[in-house]
């Protein structure tokens, strides 16, 4: 998966305050592979390594999956992460070189991004919640379409959809699974959240809708013993849902550092020229 963030405000990368001297105070993470794991006791070697409780920063080694994983690990605890590229796509890594990791920490400039939180009920009833830092998708679960019923703020938007599923994906989202499904690639700072189905059948012309960030989406499964949907957050699965509820969680915050000539807001832009 792919991903980009920005700040709150939308005015552009913050500088990150972390302390002049970080010898010693980095955790080093990385990807269960070869490169990275060879990588990552390089850059110890050099750096030392302070452990996940005492770090003020933490470096990940990896590709953007690796990423994300490191996001869900520290969510909550807004330690700001510096990733370095020893996967495949690295949307969301900086470029690896090791020789000058501490003066490419003191001059990165830090994006932050908000998750979703989803609440999604199954057919016994029992609530199920799950923080999303990519997307929301609400996915069918057998040969039959799902058959769905949107509402937006409490009112209905969309009183029937067909379709294999449909997702709300964050800013950082958007150039993920959103844009796999032709969904709209959402500018940093614009405070919108991109819905978007997956292979709509009726209404066939549809083609989703962008959402300020404080909606609140529902999600009501229609015949859901004739066409079982599941929901999924990031990683959490939870499989015959009757209801799900989306929104941004504000009480939630993911801080990513990016070198000054390496920022998200130009990738998001030249990712729409991308053909």
């Amino acid at each position: 998966m792919t991903a980009a963030l920005m700040g709150d405000s939308g005015q552009g990368p913050d500088t990150p305050d972390l302390p002049a001297d970080l010898h010693g105070r980095i955790t080093f993470l990385a990807a269960p592979t070869e490169v990275a794991e060879a990588a990552r006791d390089r850059l110890v070697a050099l750096h030392g390594d302070a452990g996940p409780d005492d770090a003020v920063v933490v470096v990940a080694l990896g590709g953007d999956g690796f990423m994300l994983e490191t996001q869900h690990r520290f969510l909550g605890h807004n330690m700001p992460t510096y990733g370095m590229n020893c996967g495949s796509v690295g949307f969301l890594m900086n470029a690896f070189h090791e020789d000058d990791l501490l003066a490419r920490l003191a001059a990165a400039q830090a994006a932050t991004l908000h998750p979703l939180r989803m609440r999604a009920w199954d057919g016994d009833g029992t609530l199920h919640e799950a923080l999303a830092i990519n997307e929301v998708s609400l996915l069918r679960e057998t040969r039959q379409a799902a058959k769905l019923r949107i509402l937006v703020d409490g009112k209905e938007r969309l009183p029937e959809l067909i379709c294999d599923g449909i997702l709300v994906s964050t800013p950082a989202g958007s150039t993920a699974y959103n844009l796999s499904a032709h969904g709209p690639i959402v500018p940093l700072g614009t405070n919108l959240l991109p819905m978007t189905p997956i292979s709509a059948f009726r209404p066939r012309r549809w083609r989703g809708a962008l959402l300020p960030s404080e909606a609140q989406v529902v999600f009501e499964v229609l015949e859901p013993s004739k066409r079982p949907v599941a929901a999924v957050a990031d990683y959490v699965e939870v499989r015959d849902v009757r209801s799900v509820e989306v929104r941004e969680d504000r009480s939630k915050r993911l801080t990513l550092l990016f070198d000054p000539d390496h920022g998200l807001s130009e990738r998001i832009i030249a990712e729409q020229f991308t053909v």
